[in-house]
């Protein structure tokens, strides 16, 4: 049976005796009273904690974490900047993307919630929590409300100018991840595009992007060892991203070919450790002297070298990286 919380004296014992069964004696009728006013005490609290009134300075940890990474800056997919409450509400090319009083006809709600694709963010998943979601549909229900310092409240994007680490100049995951997030994360997600992510590379987070879990995709300092920037730049078939032409621009990829020159690092300005004995596979053009598109390899008598590749020959390379950076080809097969 639901509770009924009136509490005042006229009702009181009332509603106990309605919400519990006839006591057997006073002594146990006083202890469900008590009970129950704890209940009606409890649940009079929460709904007041829940009533307070949301504002921006509320979202803007969420937009700064989740959202300003892309939607920040002039780059910004079809303008829509959510590093401020004035480019929340100025919305995209397209319109509005919140309207006051009405979060189920709010864009952003129905992109938040995946009823309008694509749902973001475009990195997830994981997507927002619902109860993150809920705070976004609670302050477009309360009219949009600013909040205290609303203007002091501006998304700080990661690795902007407002929180970006002194650095001697290095690009660091926070100068690239958007770039990873809105071309290469559509399928190297969960549960993105293509299904799971193709080989379980994922490029949704720094950690994931460096990991050596299965292979080596990036070798810090070394990027033409490094398989992604191959693929960006076409050097390895498949080209990068899959959806392309239109390819990453050439300023993208001077982006990304400088972040795994200057050392992998993560937004804090780290470098990545060399990974030194994990397994990479690179695709290139041979060249003379065993390079592959100008990175030397070190050939053994250990190395297996299938169907006679040549000078000019687009092979595949199974190897390991050294301490000093070099690799170690164990086999050499021309595709």
């Amino acid at each position: 049976m639901p509770l009924s919380c009136n509490l005042s004296s006229r009702n009181y014992s009332r509603a106990v005796a309605r919400n519990y069964p006839a006591p057997g004696n006073r002594k146990r009728f006083w202890r469900a009273a008590r009970q129950f006013g704890a209940v009606c005490i409890l649940m009079q609290v929460t709904l007041s904690i829940g009533a307070a009134e949301v504002t921006y300075a509320d979202l803007s940890p969420i937009l700064a974490s989740r959202c300003a990474m892309c939607h920040s800056g002039s780059a910004a997919p079809l303008e829509l900047r959510l590093d401020s409450l004035e480019g929340l509400l100025a919305g995209s090319r397209n319109g509005p993307i919140v309207k006051s009083g009405n979060p189920a006809g709010s864009e952003l709600v129905l992109r938040l919630k995946g009823l309008s694709p694509p749902r973001m963010p475009m990195t997830g998943p994981p997507f927002l929590s619902d109860e993150e979601t809920a705070l976004f549909e609670r302050w477009i229900s309360d009219g949009l409300q600013p909040g205290p310092g609303a203007e002091k409240a501006a998304a700080a994007v990661p690795g902007s100018a407002i929180d970006r680490p002194e650095t001697d100049g290095s690009t660091l995951y926070s100068d690239i991840a958007a770039i990873l997030a809105t071309r290469c994360a559509k399928c190297h997600t969960e549960k993105g595009l293509m299904g799971a992510a193709p080989e379980g590379y994922l490029l949704t987070s720094y950690a994931a992007t460096v990991s050596a879990a299965d292979r080596l995709r990036i070798v810090p300092g070394i990027p033409l060892a490094s398989e992604l920037v191959r693929r960006i730049r076409g050097q390895a078939r498949p080209r990068m991203p899959f959806d392309g032409p239109p390819y990453l621009t050439e300023a993208e990829i001077r982006s990304i070919e400088k972040w795994v020159a200057d050392g992998a690092r993560d937004s804090a300005g780290n470098p990545a450790p060399m990974p030194t004995g994990q397994r990479l596979r690179l695709h290139g053009q041979l060249d003379e002297q065993w390079r592959l598109d100008g990175l030397p390899l070190t050939i053994t008598s250990s190395t297996r070298v299938d169907k006679n590749p040549g000078p000019g020959d687009y092979v595949r390379v199974r190897g390991r990286i050294r301490a000093d950076g070099k690799i170690t080809a164990e086999r050499v097969t021309r595709r």
